[in-house]
């Protein structure tokens, strides 16, 4: 790190010292023990700027203050059937980790579906798999490797996607931020080989452990989009426990949690768009692309 971001940090830091009550509880829900780590995020997201880095944090905690986002781990999505239909056709889940430690997660882009609940419900969903690993997997990884882990890898499967879909993400590339453009590299078939040079085969992601591999060809074990999936048990039976942990005495109540969507805070995250292929199954060539957030 050097002279003039640790200068911009501690800049940042003192403007953060005379926050209110309420956004320094949830202030500490998003920085986890890693100040410093996280309002770098938000000073690369905003082109080291302070002054508009502590806009965008201080608008990010209100936001999460005003839709009580520090509670919605407590709040499972029931009955088990309606969140193993939004499972079904919102298709993410975690397969593993990085030999660095990162946490792997996949995105079925191409064929999520979105049809099997409102909209309420998959936003909660989402939500609630970015906290459970802010909050949860990224502060586990951190202490089981002695260092700050405050980053992912993603993993995105595109089979399904529309050509016209590949198109405009070639249009979008030359209006990234430089920053954001010099991260992006194209892999080639399903990017298996380029993975496994970062993680190894049992973290890869189901539909990349072979060649012609899509998301429904795997057991309900290996596929982790599926709710049976380790990760996603997990995930479930902790919202569940933290939801009899707030009220012992109630039932777990049914329900969509409704969240005001926000503008586009800072990702701090890695992203790998993985798997292009065209919309109508002819092509037995595979892309990937791979950006890197440092």
């Amino acid at each position: 790190m050097g002279i003039v971001s640790q200068e911009a940090i501690v800049q940042f830091q003192a403007l953060m010292d005379p926050v209110d009550d309420p956004l320094i509880k949830t202030f500490q829900n998003v920085h986890q023990g890693y100040q410093a780590e996280t309002l770098l995020r938000f000073l690369k997201a905003r082109e080291w700027s302070v002054v508009k880095a502590h806009k965008m944090l201080v608008d990010c905690l209100l936001w999460r203050v005003q839709n009580d986002i520090d509670d919605i781990l407590a709040k499972p999505i029931v009955p088990t059937e309606l969140y193993r239909a939004v499972r079904d056709s919102q298709l993410i889940g975690m397969s593993g980790y990085s030999r660095e430690g990162l946490p792997v997660f996949a995105i079925g882009a191409g064929l999520s579906t979105f049809d099997k609940a409102s909209v309420h419900y998959y936003v909660q969903s989402h939500i609630q798999i970015n906290e459970y690993r802010d909050r949860v997997i990224l502060p586990s990884a951190s202490k089981k490797h002695g260092r700050p882990i405050t980053t992912c890898i993603k993993v995105l499967d595109m089979t399904g996607l529309k050509l016209s879909a590949l198109s405009q993400i070639k249009v979008v590339k030359p209006l990234l931020q430089e920053r954001t453009r010099k991260k992006i590299q194209v892999l080639p078939g399903c990017g298996r080989d380029e993975l496994l040079k970062i993680m190894d085969f049992a973290s890869l992601p189901h539909f990349c452990r072979k060649e012609g591999s899509g998301s429904s060809r795997h057991s309900e074990n290996e596929n982790c989009f599926s709710l049976d999936h380790p990760f996603h048990q997990q995930l479930y039976n902790y919202t569940k426990q933290q939801s009899l942990m707030t009220e012992p005495a109630r039932p777990i109540k049914q329900g969509s949690f409704h969240v005001d969507l926000p503008e586009p805070a800072a990702e701090g995250t890695e992203f790998e768009l993985h798997k292009f292929e065209n919309g109508n199954g002819l092509s037995q060539s595979m892309d990937a692309i791979k950006t890197n957030d440092g």
